[in-house]
């Protein structure tokens, strides 16, 4: 399948992907969605939302992405479970190759490749996520509401997620493998001023512990004289740092320091006319399926206007 031409090409399968698929259908495209490596993005990988609007009751993560997919398929988007390995972008219309050997020709391009939380990589982390581990204050903080959490980190998120979940729950602490805190003077100084918030300086999380159904303590050493210890705790925020899924558009459309994609202000095209940007492999900020759904939104609003005027 050599030589495919497509007006309107959308490279993830997130919230910001299918939801600039809906919206390019409905404008009388139907646009060729490459899911990637995560189809439904970082959604499939959460249990309970409660925080996305229209639903009364909790929902699942991953039914949410799957009527966003059958939603973005009955008006019209093609999804296909191919990954993006290549773009020439020399040249208009840019050419794209797959994972599969595929070169694509497209007139407009969407990157809604989002990003990843990363993790410790320690195996009890994995065995526990979504059981009482998570990357995500915001969406998780409620469920432990006047209980007892740790954050794991140093950095502006790190604090930015303990300041949230001082407000919601009974104690925070902030284990951090240091001797101080990366994040900015004024986030450090509200964290200080925050009575409910413990700073375990100079350690790092060993492994989480539970009961097979929740997590219930961590397991702690010193980076100093690695002396073992253990807190309980009924949670426990993992807030070092997301990586955007960006690589492939290395050196070839303007990406910050840490490889988000950068777009105009207060709109989603990027550096290159014609390509756009949307959901968590811009956003660094808020991190949101709600937020990163508005972005498609203005994508698929963007590349069609684009498209007229390019006619």
């Amino acid at each position: 399948m050599n030589n495919e031409k497509e007006k309107i090409l959308i490279v993830g399968s997130g919230s910001a992907g299918l939801t600039a698929a809906i919206y390019a259908s409905r404008a009388g495209f139907s646009p060729l969605v490459l899911a990637g490596i995560q189809p439904g993005g970082q959604l499939t990988i959460t249990t309970d939302v409660e925080n996305y609007p229209g639903y009364e009751n909790v929902i699942q993560g991953p039914w949410l992405m799957d009527q966003m997919q059958k939603q973005a398929e009955n008006v019209g988007a093609r999804i296909e479970y191919d990954l993006l390995t290549n773009i020439n972008i020399e040249s208009w219309p840019f050419k794209v190759n797959t994972d599969s050997g595929r070169e694509i020709i497209t007139d407009t391009i969407i990157i809604a490749t989002g990003a990843q939380a990363r993790w410790l990589g320690i195996e009890s982390e994995q065995k526990y996520n979504g059981k009482g581990v998570s990357a995500c204050a915001t969406c998780d903080g409620f469920f432990f509401k006047n209980k007892n959490v740790a954050v794991i980190g140093g950095g502006n998120t790190a604090v930015e997620e303990a300041l949230y979940l001082s407000n919601l729950c009974n104690k925070v602490t902030l284990i951090h493998r240091r001797d101080a805190l990366r994040a900015e003077k004024i986030l450090q100084s509200r964290l200080h001023d925050k009575p409910n918030i413990e700073i375990l300086w100079d350690t790092k999380v060993d492994e989480v512990l539970g009961d097979g159904i929740g997590v219930n303590a961590l397991k702690l050493i010193s980076t100093k004289n690695n002396s073992v210890s253990e807190i309980e705790i009924d949670g426990v925020f993992i807030a070092i740092g997301h990586d955007p899924a960006t690589s492939v558009f290395k050196g070839k459309i303007n990406l910050d320091n840490d490889n988000y994609v950068i777009t105009n202000k207060g709109e989603t095209s990027t550096s290159v006319p014609g390509i756009f940007a949307a959901g968590d492999c811009v956003d660094k900020i808020y991190r949101q399926a709600v937020t990163a759904a508005g972005m498609g939104c203005m994508a698929a609003l963007d590349a069609e206007k684009w498209l007229a005027e390019k006619q």
